[in-house]
């Protein structure tokens, strides 16, 4: 018979890729780990970890049976939860994962906003600009820009109207002066970051794309926006991200006629079985609090 202990290290195992770390974070021994797989592996009759000295991964039929560990668990929390009706108190742990500059600036203080009106509610956030592997990474639901045209999870809105701004410092305007079409851009500092392990050196402005490159590059896009407030360079954001240091004149919208990419901002998570209360009373606050700091619809708004 399958325990449900050594699901929870089979998943914990795979997402860490070592039982000692599994066996830390769960508290129980090395050893225990290795038995609770080996206990799996007979029961299913199959190999679920090629192991070696130096590392530890997932086996073909250890992958295809990674989705079944975590929604088994899922039915299983779903079910705890079910008994306690829809009560307006929250239990058990939701984990979040969220791009570093939105996480860091809106999300932080609203998340705790949101756990000290759920005070039996634990709340794991994780902050990085990679994006989290929802089948594999420790985390419930992500907050992503945009939508995969092939996505393999469900996405729920938050901020459908957003879109991607250029925007640089009064004082590195007034050094290098003011760039008017996007070619223009080849000939200035532009900030760098990673999107999707990649640099983002290509920008799509209307309908023209540019390559761009400058002195300074992070795989921190936060780092990024605070280099173009200091006025080391033109930097090419999301609005979320930008908005308040434009309010605050730290920073200039450039090139108005040149719109950048809608970069809607949602919510994701593996499948249907995994929207429990936690999760729809989060996204129904966190639409809240993104209408309330920007009251408009696409057309009527700068970021639009």
């Amino acid at each position: 018979m399958l325990r449900l202990d050594d699901l929870h290290l089979f998943i914990r195992s795979s997402a860490l890729g070592s039982f000692t770390a599994a066996a830390l974070e769960s508290g129980v021994l090395p050893g225990q780990v290795a038995a609770a797989i080996k206990r799996l592996e007979r029961e299913l009759d199959v190999r679920l970890f090629a192991r070696t000295t130096r590392s530890l991964r997932l086996t073909a039929e250890g992958e295809r049976y990674l989705p079944t560990a975590h929604s088994v668990l899922e039915t299983l929390r779903q079910g705890r939860e079910s008994l306690h009706g829809d009560s307006h108190d929250l239990r058990g742990v939701l984990q979040v994962s969220a791009p570093s500059d939105v996480g860091r600036n809106l999300l932080l203080p609203w998340l705790g906003d949101f756990r000290r009106e759920h005070p039996d509610l634990t709340l794991r956030f994780f902050l990085s600009d990679a994006l989290a592997d929802l089948n594999r990474d420790p985390v419930d639901v992500g907050i992503r820009y945009g939508i995969e045209e092939d996505a393999n999870y469900i996405a729920l809105p938050l901020v459908p109207w957003n879109r991607r701004v250029l925007v640089a410092a009064p004082a590195y305007l007034a050094r290098r002066g003011r760039p008017h079409t996007p070619e223009d851009l080849k000939q200035h500092d532009c900030l760098l970051y990673l999107q999707q392990s990649r640099v983002f050196d290509r920008w799509q402005l209307g309908e023209q794309t540019v390559q761009v490159k400058g002195p300074l590059f992070c795989d921190d896009a936060d780092v990024v926006r605070r280099w173009a407030v200091a006025g080391e360079g033109i930097a090419f954001k999301s609005w979320l991200d930008v908005s308040a240091n434009v309010a605050a004149g730290e920073l200039e919208v450039l090139m108005p006629d040149y719109p950048g990419d809608v970069r809607p901002l949602v919510m994701v998570c593996p499948h249907r079985k995994q929207l429990s209360a936690a999760v729809a009373r989060l996204h129904r606050w966190l639409q809240a609090r993104f209408a309330e700091q920007w009251p408009c619809e696409a057309d009527h708004c700068k970021g639009g």
